[in-house]
């Protein structure tokens, strides 16, 4: 498979068209970011996490996206009734498992989560993949401390244990799935200034899942989208302030043309 911009700017197109219900339960820091960042592409963020309404939300959902951000044991409870409430209505899940390896809960919700069912794709950065697989493996809190290249070995490991696509986001994302590894090389330096923006990539995969029956083609569209938009927005921006108004920007006036022109794509032999 390969990654091509008229594909991805079909999935744009799909998404502003339909306009897909992706319920987040997602972290306090991101709320406002992602809701955002899915409303500027096109989509219709919810996002509910009281245990007495999320699988009733799920039912209206296109998709569903659960980021572990923010931790308690209610909200774990929540993610599991959501999880569940998804693989009934056989709707995409998106894992974010921010900080795994960090603390022995986030591991144990992580592991947890993913027995309630596969989700469609997991997506974190190196060392939260590392730390999926490898069980003293350590994270700097929800920064990265290995290079995604690193990690594929482990994502392609950990994809097969969990029949989901995995994607290591980093300088280089790597969209791992069961015979092929993508990958996608857009994006700008100044995104990992701005908090949130690893969040952002999660939420916009749950836009293109929702719409793209296949994982491994709507998370690889999902996060060139998420690097083009990056790249636009660095063009006008003074700094990590300025950039995250830009993204959104970048994000709702996206046309064809920039993603042919920015796009950069390839696979792995």
């Amino acid at each position: 498979m390969t990654v091509t911009a008229e594909a991805v700017w079909q999935d744009i197109e799909r998404i502003r068209k339909q306009a897909p219900l992706v319920h987040n339960i997602t972290n306090y820091v991101v709320m406002n970011t992602t809701a955002n960042a899915l409303l500027s592409i096109g989509a219709s963020p919810v996002m509910a996490h009281a245990v007495e309404e999320v699988a009733q939300m799920t039912g209206i959902a296109s998709s569903l996206v659960v980021n572990i951000g923010t931790l308690s044991n209610p909200w774990v409870q929540a993610m599991a009734a959501a999880m569940k409430a998804a693989a009934e209505r056989q709707i995409p899940v998106i894992l974010d498992p921010v900080g795994v390896g960090a603390t022995a809960y986030r591991t144990q919700t992580a592991d947890t989560l993913m027995a309630v069912t596969a989700p469609a794709v997991i997506r974190g950065n190196a060392s939260e993949i590392i730390a999926l697989m490898v069980s003293d493996a350590q994270t700097k809190g929800v920064d990265a401390t290995a290079a995604a290249e690193s990690a594929v070995t482990a994502g392609q490991a950990l994809s097969a244990r969990a029949g989901s696509t995995v994607c290591i986001s980093g300088e280089t994302d790597y969209i791992i799935g069961a015979d092929e590894v993508l990958t996608i090389a857009n994006g700008h330096p100044l995104m990992p200034r701005v908090t949130g923006l690893g969040c952002t990539a999660s939420a916009l995969c749950g836009a293109f899942a929702a719409i793209n029956p296949s994982p491994v083609q709507a998370t690889a569209h999902a996060m060139a989208t998420m690097g083009i938009a990056g790249e636009m927005a660095a063009q006008t921006a003074d700094g990590p302030a300025t950039l995250q108004t830009a993204f959104l920007d970048s994000l709702y006036r996206m046309q064809k043309d920039d993603v042919v022109r920015l796009l950069r794509a390839g696979t792995l032999p």
